[in-house]
Formats: structure tokens, sequence, C-alpha cells
């Protein structure tokens, strides 16, 4: 079959836990020689125009970077108006099937037009479905916040119902497609995110550093690192503690600001992006524990990632993070939040805080083509 994949952003230019699956979802297709794989997203830094990387044919609809993607400390709206007119490029070619990656949903519409016309089956890739009250918040809030919010909220929820199938990301993200009208028995989990056999070599190889605690992701406001900060801070003040940020992103200069306001220069460092990500993975191996205080998630790939590496979790109560990966973590209510990652530290024996580890096999990356499979058969291909 021919198979496009359609992003915003691609991995590993761009690192994410959607990126970094749908690359995974591409290359497992890609192995069958069945299939001819391509991949369209925006040009980011060190992309070329058009190229091919491991059977996948990559092809950039406009440029971006950091700087263009984000503005006013979300995600710009000249930019993803810009990458919706960009789609109208793929009229150019005809596939059996492409997954469209939801966000950032002003292009969606553009996409279901091009299915209808070139006889292209549609797969909606869907990491989080935001609730009217959402949209108000995210847009600003005041009065332009809830009049472009509600605009937003109506937008989504008149094309959102009309592609062939969904693949979801979690149990909350289905609830919520269930919600807005979608069909049960069109949505699919997958989540393919651990190769066990590289997991469990850097697992066991990996050299423990005494007391660290790692986040790694985007900085971005809502990963709630000012709340990472203060929780490291606390814990610096009765025990010896290392803290590591692994990132990048429009909140790093906050970020910066904040560790010299709680003077925090010699305990917290902040390392950029490896250029590889298993070089990402062995320094989180390295951690004793990951805390994670996003207020927002549509998965949250990072945690799972850190317990298969055998690094326990620790995640606020309010934490968005789906029951599937929480029950594996510990969670705990935000003022306690100190205090458990004490515990965590001071115990030799970390294991004993990854609970339900038995479940980490539902997202392993062999899963994928099965998944794939049910998929193309509810789509007749």
């Amino acid at each position: 079959m021919r198979i496009a994949f359609l992003s915003d952003a691609a991995y590993p230019w761009h690192l994410g836990g959607l990126e970094a699956r749908e690359r995974t979802e591409a290359e497992e297709l890609a192995k069958d020689k069945g299939n001819e794989v391509h991949f369209f997203a925006m040009r980011w830094p060190d992309m070329m125009k058009e190229f091919t990387d491991k059977n996948i044919h990559y092809h950039t609809l406009i440029s971006t970077s950091d700087k263009k993607f984000y503005r006013h400390r979300r995600r710009s709206i000249r930019t993803s108006i810009a990458f919706a007119f960009s789609t109208f490029k793929l009229f150019r070619y005809k596939f059996d099937v492409m997954e469209v990656n939801m966000f950032p949903v002003l292009h969606i519409p553009i996409l279901l037009l091009y299915g209808k016309l070139r006889g292209c089956k549609i797969v909606l890739d869907v990491v989080e479905v935001w609730r009217k009250e959402y949209w108000y918040e995210y847009l600003g809030g005041g009065a332009f916040g809830k009049v472009f919010g509600g605009l937003a909220y109506a937008y989504v929820s008149l094309f959102l119902g009309g592609a062939g199938a969904y693949i979801s990301n979690s149990s909350i993200t289905t609830s919520n497609l269930v919600k807005e009208g979608v069909k049960r028995n069109m949505i699919f989990m997958l989540v393919p995110i651990i190769d066990d056999k590289v997991f469990g070599r850097i697992r066991d190889g990996a050299k423990k550093r005494k007391n660290e605690i790692v986040y790694t992701g985007r900085f971005i406001k809502e990963k709630r690192i000012d709340k990472w900060l203060k929780a490291v801070n606390a814990v610096s003040r009765l025990i010896d503690v290392k803290g590591v940020l692994i990132g990048d992103g429009p909140e790093k200069q906050s970020i910066k600001d904040e560790i010299r306001e709680l003077g925090l220069e010699s305990i917290v460092e902040i390392k950029p992006r490896y250029s590889n990500i298993n070089d990402a993975y062995k320094r989180m191996a390295e951690a004793s524990v990951l805390l994670h205080m996003s207020e927002r998630e549509g998965f949250g790939a990072i945690a799972l990632e850190s317990l298969a590496l055998g690094v326990p979790v620790v995640l606020p109560s309010y934490t968005p993070i789906p029951k599937e990966i929480r029950d594996m973590c510990i969670v705990a209510d935000e003022k306690d939040i100190p205090r458990t990652l004490i515990k965590i530290l001071k115990e030799k024996d970390r294991s004993k805080f990854i609970k339900n580890a038995e479940n980490l096999g539902a997202f392993e990356i062999s899963n994928t083509k099965e998944a794939y499979s049910r998929i193309f058969s509810h789509l007749g291909l």
C-alpha cells in the first residue's frame, strides 16, 4: 500500500512523545516491502526539503523553527494557518491511507476533502480532546479567549467525526472521543513506545548517580517546570540532591531565571537535547527518580519511558496522565511531593517504587503491525 503520515513536526528534528511514536509507526510499516511510506511535515532546522530515511520518504511543506512554532507561550496561530494552507500540496499525490495528526486542527477539513477527492482513507491521530473551557483558557482567557475559544471548539466539533478511523493514545482520549460523538468501534488505541531490547540493554548498563531527580521534555509552561524547581528546592534543604532538566523550548530563559532566584545554580543543571535518543535514554537511566509535574498531557510518554528504564516516576495528584500509566507511578498531593521524593532517594532498592511493571508489555513496538492490520481491515484495505 501507499501510506502517508502528516504531522506539523517530525522526529527527531522536533522532540516530543507524539513525534517519536509517529516515527516508530512509520518505521514499522516501512519494514514491509509491500508498503511505500511517505511522511509530510514542516521543515525544521537541519531537515532537507525532500529525502529518504529508513525507507520513509520525507516531504517538507513549509519551513519552521521553535521561534516560529511558539508565540506568546503557546502554539503560533499564524504558523498553524500557514501549515494548514500548505497541506493543499498533498493533492498532487495519491495514497491508499493517510494518518493525520489532529493538531493544530486547522488543516483537518482540507485533509478530509483530500480523502474524498483522491479516494484516500483518512485516519485521525488524536492525543488530546479539548473541551470548550480549555480552548477559552488556551487562547488567553477574557473576552478574546471566550469568543475565539468558542469558535475553535465549534470548528473542531464540526470536522472531528469525518475520518474513517481514529488512533487514540490513551483510555482518556478514547473516552473523550466517544463523548464527542465518535463511534467506539472506529477508535484504535496504539502506543508503541518501548523497544524492550534497547531499553533493557540501557537499563541494565546504567551507572546510577546518587540522589538525582530528572525531567526531560519540551520547556513549555504546561509542563510546570516552575513547580518542579520548587519541589527540588524543598528536597535540597533536607538532603543532598541534584536536579537535571533535559530539553529546550520557549520557557528556557524563564527556567534559568527561576533557578537563579531560588539559588539552585549549584544543584540544577540544564542539559540540551541529545541528538541521539539512546544517549538521552542512557542519561535518564542514570537518574534516581523522574519528577513529572505537567498539568497537560495527552499521554505522558516520558513517564512510560522512565519506568521502562527502571527509574521510578512521581506525579502530582492533579496529573492528567492516563490511568494505564499512572497506576505504575507514585502519585502524591503536591504538598507531599518533596517528602515522597526523599523517601525514594533514601531507599537503596528503588525498583519497589515501580508498580505493576508487567503492564509495560502493552506499550512495546512489536504490537504495531498487528494494530495497523486491525485498522486497515476496518477501512476495507
